[in-house]
């Protein structure tokens, strides 16, 4: 409760917000239905997740305001180790869901499709990983494909393969073969799991460390628009990096 932050990042033609304030516990506070963070808030109503947003972005000072509504299809209670050990775990919340944006600055708004899920550890991320690719795609039949390839071409690698439908099951599928994307502005190695070509659509963000992007793979014999990401933890926790951060992570309180 003493390290929480809203993180928000907009991508668009001429608008780029993003936030991630860090808040200390006093300025932070939980019921069973409701998360306030500061100036910001997350509510369930039993029906869908109410974010009230109120940040301001980083390093440009924007202000982010508005609204976002998050209507689940289904909830799971889904959740697999990431590690040998089970001390790092992930699992979808809401693996389909609508989602409806309303913001006030910028001034933007629209609906589409959104997902939930959730990572937690009982030790720091250094002790339990140096680098992953995860993506998430939906499938023509509105299921949702996830791929997690965590510690590619090491010997203790792990990669799960899932797919989620609208009924709320849960299967593996064979995972295709790892295509190799080339690297990023900042050099780093990135990779997905595709039966055809690659080709990235869309950098979204391209740090040190870290890059989200949108790009497009076949699985399952279909052309699929994924969201993938690629985590490098050696770079997180190098110094320099670590001295960057507050740039775009600043703390209040």
């Amino acid at each position: 409760m003493n390290h929480c932050a809203l993180n928000v990042a907009l991508y668009g033609k001429g608008v780029r917000r993003w936030s991630m304030t860090e808040r200390g516990a006093r300025h932070c506070s939980r019921e069973a239905q409701r998360f306030c963070i500061g100036p910001s808030q997350l509510h369930w109503d039993g029906h869908a997740l109410h974010i009230d947003i109120c940040e301001v972005g980083m390093p440009i000072p924007h202000p982010i305001r508005g609204r976002v509504r998050l209507h689940p299809h289904q909830l799971l209670n889904f959740s697999t180790p990431l590690d040998a050990a089970g001390r790092h775990r992930w699992g979808p919340i809401a693996p389909q869901a609508r989602i409806e944006v309303e913001l006030d600055r910028p001034r933007l708004n629209w609906q589409g499709q959104a997902y939930i899920d959730s990572n937690e550890g009982d030790e720091p991320i250094d002790r339990g990983f140096r680098h992953w690719d995860w993506s998430r795609g939906e499938l023509a039949d509105g299921s949702t494909a996830v791929i997690y390839d965590i510690e590619p071409d090491e010997a203790d690698g792990r990669l799960l393969a899932l797919r989620f439908d609208r009924q709320g099951r849960v299967e593996p599928f064979d995972p295709p073969p790892q295509k190799k994307l080339p690297r990023t502005a900042w050099g780093l190695n990135r990779r997905m799991r595709s039966q055809g070509p690659v080709r990235v659509i869309d950098q979204l963000e391209d740090t040190p460390f870290y890059q989200r992007c949108i790009l497009n793979a076949e699985l399952g014999g279909q052309r699929v628009n994924c969201f993938h990401e690629t985590l490098n933890v050696p770079r997180l926790i190098h110094p320099i990096v670590q001295g960057m951060l507050p740039w775009r992570m600043p703390r209040r309180g």
